[in-house]
């Protein structure tokens, strides 16, 4: 980047470390899939930390967990609609869904019953799901957003039963080593930072405790570094390899539920964050465990995204951190557009193009370069939608009013297309084209 915009970023990071007494702090921006810029303040012994010093990733474990579900889903071996039970049977809770639990609207207890998990040694799977035999539901669920650590436990266990081995052994071979993220551990190795408390009324320090966490561990037991870090928030920006289509991705950033406890700017999708900042939407994740803050945000229009690493448990503004080098790099040095070149088209899609109407209303359709079509009213913003091909002339909405129907092209006596079922919604080539079939008829009389 330039140099004038590096020193900005290098400005907001030392800020932050010094205002907020960081032990050290490390903080990356990426763009284009790659990192473009990386800075680091405080020290790590008495060396300045880098790009490959690990430090404790505490919750954004779980977006890895996830992942290694929607791979699940992707294969076709569980559907997000599935209740718990029929894939983790024996718990006192296994109505809930694999989609519940994911967007943390399951209703389960936040923390695991006992001590401070996050502090204390680990039990094994048999001994948490037998801590939760009562009382372990909150909530209704489905009624509302309620964060649960747990739930992370159990969707651990479920991605281990599946594949019949290890959550983590399931996480490294098929989601780290595919992105060449070597230096991402359950346990530190090599260079990494030691976790600290500071002292809210002096400049001292406590050095924090990491046991494993067991059963809990798929809810924030991982390490890792910033040039780690930096693959990762690539990839959940939409970089994502062979690991997930670039959709499924997509997917998991759909707002699914909000925080409601104050006037909302976060939610959840299945697995990750999502965030309203200054017009922006972004997705990722936060993290924390005794002795460790971590935060990776993505703006997936932009392309920019930022993380953040720091080795106290709390104090330093981690999240805010992310947004404003997220922000400042898209201000300084705006993110160029990708460069358009034509494609090619199926003349029979090609034909399906154009000026269509719902009633009196009318609507474009219009060909993307993505391989979708998108519907778009011809004047302001209604019910506009992409979709995605099914089968022959058949087209899956995703997103907007139409997200999951079925738009279906209607064709005449001679293969011509003369009318489009939305949903039960007939869009016909003029308003109201007495060729399609409108529901109801058409007065006789017609136009006057």
């Amino acid at each position: 980047m330039l140099d004038s915009t590096e020193l900005a970023l290098y400005r907001r990071l030392a800020r932050e470390q010094s205002v907020s007494r960081a032990p050290s702090l490390v903080a990356a921006v990426v763009r284009g899939g790659e990192v473009v810029w990386s800075g680091a303040r405080g020290r790590v012994g008495d060396q300045r930390p880098d790009d490959d010093t690990q430090y404790r990733l505490g919750s954004i474990t779980k977006t890895m967990i996830a992942t290694a579900v929607m791979r699940l889903r992707d294969e076709g071996k569980l559907d997000l609609t599935d209740p718990l039970e029929r894939h983790l049977p024996g718990t006192a809770f296994g109505s809930v869904t694999i989609a519940q639990l994911l967007s943390h609207t399951s209703g389960l207890t936040s923390e695991s019953p006992g001590q401070w998990w996050e502090r204390a040694p680990g039990a094994d799977w048999a001994a948490l799901v037998a801590s939760l035999e009562k009382g372990a539901t909150k909530l209704r669920p489905g009624s509302k957003f309620h964060y649960s650590n747990v739930g992370y436990g159990v969707l651990g266990e479920l991605v281990a039963r599946h594949r019949e081995r290890p959550w983590f052994d399931v996480v490294r071979d098929e989601i780290l080593a595919p992105l060449g993220m070597n230096r991402t551990t359950p346990h530190p190795e090599g260079a990494h930072a030691e976790g600290f408390a500071v002292h809210p009324f002096a400049d001292v320090l406590m050095p924090e405790k990491w046991p494993d966490a067991g059963a809990m561990a798929p809810a924030g037991q991982l390490w890792s570094t910033i040039t780690d870090l930096g693959r990762w928030t690539s990839f959940l920006g939409g970089h994502t390899g062979d690991v997930l289509s670039a959709g499924t991705v997509d997917e998991m950033r759909t707002m699914n539920t909000v925080d409601d406890t104050e006037v909302w700017s976060t939610g959840f999708g299945l697995g990750l964050m999502v965030m309203r900042y200054q017009g922006r939407h972004l997705a990722g994740h936060t993290g924390s465990m005794p002795g460790f803050l971590a935060a990776t945000l993505v703006d997936p229009r932009s392309g920019t995204g930022a993380l953040c690493l720091a080795n106290s448990t709390g104090g330093v503004g981690i999240t805010q951190l992310c947004l404003d080098l997220i922000t400042t790099a898209d201000d300084l040095e705006p993110a160029l557009p990708e460069e358009w070149f034509p494609s090619t088209v199926d003349p029979d899609l090609l034909a399906l193009t154009g000026l269509w109407h719902w009633g009196p209303s009318p609507y474009f359709l219009r060909v993307q370069g993505d391989g979708l079509i998108s519907l778009n009213p011809a004047v302001g913003a209604g019910r506009a939608s992409r979709f995605r091909p099914e089968g022959p002339d058949t087209w899956i909405g995703l997103d907007g009013y139409y997200a999951g129907e079925t738009l279906t092209v209607g064709r005449d006596a001679d293969g011509k297309a003369n009318h489009l079922n939305l949903a039960t919604f007939i869009f016909s080539r003029t308003p109201y084209d007495p060729a399609a079939p409108i529901p109801g008829g058409l007065d006789e009389g017609g136009w006057r």
